[in-house]
């Protein structure tokens, strides 16, 4: 009698604990982040830099493909990354003159990335400016980045090939101060030949062939020194809303095209 007791008790408890849990909300780096063209699906990535880094499968020779896994401080000249509580922690060459870069590699198409990012209080030290990129590349070069520094962000299909002729060119900019030391909540989503970049709930959108293009890889650079944490990536879904929520966003204005 008693032992049965006991395990009827056993089963109460264990159902309670796995109601509240299940009754409990997502922690901020658990939830899926508000978007305006798409909707979350599977998610593909997570990670919170807790531990280090494994290295990365395959060839690092190349910046945009050709490895899985995370690619970091593989040449001097590309800055240095370290884990520092809970954080990836980017500082820029600053004998190079060359932001801190670090990707993540592995096949993907439409997507939705959230994480958060800080510019860091530091002296420059003879590096030229503050910020932090959010970039996807294909199998040779760039394709399209979100691009934050302390006057704001803004967004752009990129430069795809370095040598020329082709030319980054500029999707929208966003006017906002972004205080140094503090988190800022950044969504990046993509779909089709659309992006979208949110920076703190205020997005911007642009449109161009190359965003449609096979991606290989996420890339993060830092300039001057800077930090990105609770990084996801989920398989981005259309959203019935998109055609409502764009109409509702800034339209793009036309901008000089740049060949950074």
């Amino acid at each position: 009698m008693k032992t049965t007791l006991a395990l009827v008790l056993a089963a109460l408890v264990a159902f309670s604990n796995l109601a509240t849990a299940a009754d409990s909300p997502p922690s901020a780096a658990e939830a899926k982040p508000s978007t305006l063209m798409t909707t979350p699906g599977k998610l593909l990535l997570a990670e919170d830099f807790t531990a280090p880094l494994p290295p990365p499968d395959g060839s690092t020779a190349r910046f945009a493909s050709g490895f899985k896994g995370w690619r970091f401080n593989v040449e001097s000249r590309g800055g240095r990354w370290d884990i520092v509580d809970s954080t990836f922690r980017g500082t820029e060459n600053a004998d190079h003159k060359h932001p801190a870069t670090a990707s993540i590699g592995f096949d993907f198409q439409d997507v939705v990335i959230a994480c958060q990012v800080r510019l860091h209080d530091v002296p420059l030290d003879g590096r030229k400016s503050r910020g932090f990129s959010i970039r996807t590349t294909d199998t040779k070069d760039y394709v399209g980045s979100i691009m934050l520094n302390p006057t704001g962000m803004r967004i752009q299909k990129d430069d795809n090939d370095h040598a020329g002729p082709d030319l980054a060119v500029p999707l929208g900019q966003l006017k906002t101060p972004i205080a140094l030391g503090e988190w800022q909540t950044v969504v990046f989503e993509i779909l089709g030949d659309e992006m979208v970049g949110t920076l703190n709930g205020q997005s911007l959108t642009g449109q161009h062939p190359l965003i449609a293009s096979a991606k290989k890889s996420i890339m993060f650079v830092s300039q001057g020194e800077g930090a990105a944490r609770h990084l996801r990536v989920w398989e981005a879904l259309p959203n019935p809303a998109w055609k409502k929520n764009k109409a509702a966003l800034p339209l793009p204005q036309p901008q000089p095209t740049s060949n950074k």
